[in-house]
């Protein structure tokens, strides 16, 4: 039986501020990757949502970014390797005690937005993130767009790679995420989303803005947890998955 994990972005809030309804998304994830206080989220935020996965039996991973609360990690800060390793490590380490004071176990690592984006192509940058983890904890899986540096780095680093597939986003040839910016980067209709998902998971491909495929392999398939249509979408994902006999499972169980 084919068997795919469904991950959100989640604990992206900063004090009063909160863009996602987590008590709707987490019951429908097996995977959340959990904000570290870069590009969002604050320790109070760190340890409710961890403390809600752990209730819903959620894995959790940490997500780290640039340290860009203003633009949401979303923006290329051009940090140095040994800006971006340090960042890591303090990240994960961050939330690596909120994990032990909710008697939750950290199972990965997921960059998050431009440095995310950043580690798809530039070598140095995903090997800079890779040696972050293995300094942190070598047995953390690092989740990676599939195909990308980030995945190679991973490998290199000894570390357990897991390629990733996004439902909610359009691809560009080559099997990058067309940039926000550009018209149908982000997939808002649910009938188009799980038609692309469905194609990830079980033919392995995805159809990209030019019309052409890109072959994929991916063990996790996110839907961004600050949008609000998560719910909708994931609740349509699941329905489409359990008609097609796919199991959803974490990957780091």
């Amino acid at each position: 039986m084919l068997t795919i994990d469904l991950n959100a972005d989640l604990g992206e809030g900063f004090g009063r501020w909160q863009v996602a309804d987590e008590h709707d998304v987490l019951p429908l994830v097996t995977s959340a990757s959990v904000a570290c206080g870069f590009h969002a989220g604050d320790p109070l935020t760190m340890r409710r949502t961890v403390a809600l996965a752990r209730r819903h039996g959620v894995a959790v991973g940490a997500h780290p970014g640039y340290r860009d609360l203003v633009g949401f990690g979303r923006r290329d800060l051009g940090a140095s390797p040994q800006e971006i390793t340090a960042d890591v490590v303090y990240q994960i380490g961050a939330l690596a005690a909120v994990c032990r004071a909710e008697g939750v176990p950290l199972r990965y690592v997921k960059p998050h937005g431009a440095l995310y984006n950043r580690a798809v192509v530039d070598a140095a940058a995903a090997d800079a993130i890779a040696e972050g983890v293995r300094l942190a904890d070598p047995s953390l899986a690092l989740l990676g767009l599939a195909g990308s540096a980030l995945v190679a780095a991973a490998e290199r680093a000894g570390l357990r790679a897991v390629g990733e597939a996004f439902a909610d986003r359009a691809y560009l040839a080559g099997g990058r995420l067309a940039p926000r910016g550009r018209p149908g980067a982000v997939l808002d209709d649910a009938g188009a989303a799980v038609r692309q998902a469905l194609d990830i998971v079980r033919e392995g491909r995805v159809r990209t803005l030019d019309g052409a495929t890109h072959e994929l392999a991916a063990g996790s398939l996110c839907v961004h947890g600050d949008n609000p249509h998560a719910p909708a979408l994931l609740r349509a994902l699941r329905a489409a998955f359990a008609r097609a006999g796919i199991a959803v499972a974490a990957f780091a169980a």
